[in-house]
């Protein structure tokens, strides 16, 4: 019996329990979790926002040990340090022959398989695929990437979602080029490594906006040039900071209409709007025809930064190792399995950068 978190059903509390984890099967790991993120993803799948099979260990992103693999596993071995993939690709689909690894319609098949046991016999899903909210885990092989040389064990969990993220959202959807200004609202985990993904890639003024005053030393930190406290004013107060025009690029990490919106008008007429945050079905957007054409702005989705992490990893990694990446930036609070209820009252209470569960 190892211990997790596990969500009994969709809106209910999350229950730390002992649950019962199998062997590792042909084509599986089981990994010792070092840390996991507390995403905003794993409470949208805890309020229903987003749907997966109940009930599921959450946690998607994570990084630990392998402990032992099943048949026909090479690529890892036992004492190996991992990075959790929650989207694999299958590399047989459509887009991924069009080379969109992040969209193929296979990366979530594994949700749906029976992941472990509770104490009480009830068969339990794996969250987002790696069921990362636990001691230790079993995954497909395709959910498992080497650490990169020089990325310490625990700070390596927050490549597997926030940081793929925020660096994909700048270098691979919104394609920010040297010099030019970028805004980024929402300082959490995903909004800090945005700004410094922005810095790294050139972005000359670089505005965060977030609706707690708090944040703004964390942001400043990971590169923001501004801070702006979110209001039915902000998209004006952005425009002043940019000579009137407005930022290039806007970068939405939220997933509420009213910012997606406030994102796409604080952009200059040409400008890009990259909307990174999930919302819910009832967050509807509105523009009108005559206003799409007079200000040619591009409205794009972003799923997990559009990024391909076998290829990213390696590059983001070389960030780190010269210190213009800054891993430890993004955690505010580092807890037990126990605190991920409050990690979750911080989240919508709009406290703090990233929570990371250590083991």
């Amino acid at each position: 019996m190892i211990r997790a978190a596990v969500l009994p059903a969709v809106g209910a509390p999350l229950e730390i329990t002992g649950i019962e984890l199998p062997e590792p099967g042909p084509g599986q790991v089981r990994i010792r979790l070092a840390a996991a993120g507390v995403c905003h993803s794993d409470l949208s799948l805890s309020n229903g926002t987003m749907r997966v099979p109940v009930p599921a260990v959450l946690g998607h992103e994570g990084a630990g040990t392998v402990v032992s693999v099943g048949e026909g596993v090479t690529h890892v071995v036992p004492g190996d340090g991992v990075v959790l993939n929650w989207a694999p690709s299958c590399g047989a689909c459509h887009p991924c022959s069009l080379g969109e690894v992040w969209l193929c319609v296979n990366a979530l098949n594994g949700a749906a398989n029976v992941h472990a046991r509770a104490a009480d016999g009830r068969e339990l899903h794996p969250g987002l695929n790696v069921a990362a909210f636990a001691e230790e885990t079993v995954v497909a092989a395709s959910c498992v990437l080497p650490v990169p040389e020089g990325v310490p064990l625990t700070d390596a969990a927050l490549l597997g979602c926030a940081v793929l993220t925020g660096w994909g959202a700048v270098h691979h959807a919104a394609r920010v080029r040297q010099g030019e200004t970028v805004a980024v609202f929402g300082v959490g985990g995903v909004g800090l490594a945005t700004l410094q993904a922005a810095r790294i890639a050139g972005a000359s003024t670089i505005v965060a906006v977030d609706v707690s005053p708090e944040k703004e030393e964390l942001a400043r930190a990971a590169g923001a040039t501004e801070y702006v406290v979110a209001s039915e004013t902000t998209a004006r107060e952005i425009r002043k900071l940019t000579g009137g025009h407005g930022v290039d690029v806007a970068v939405e990490c939220v997933g509420r209409a009213v910012t997606i919106r406030t994102a796409w008008e604080s952009t200059r007429r040409g400008g890009r709007t990259t909307v990174v945050g999930i919302g819910g079905k009832d967050q509807q957007v509105s523009f009108n025809a005559l206003e799409i054409f007079h200000w040619g702005r591009t409205l794009t989705g972003c799923v997990y930064g559009n990024s391909d992490p076998a290829v990213d990893l390696p590059v983001i990694a070389g960030h780190i190792r010269d210190g213009s990446f800054d891993l430890g930036a993004l955690v505010t609070e580092r807890i037990t399995l126990d605190g991920i209820p409050g990690a979750f009252d911080a989240m919508l209470a709009g406290k703090g950068g990233r929570a990371l569960v250590v083991f």
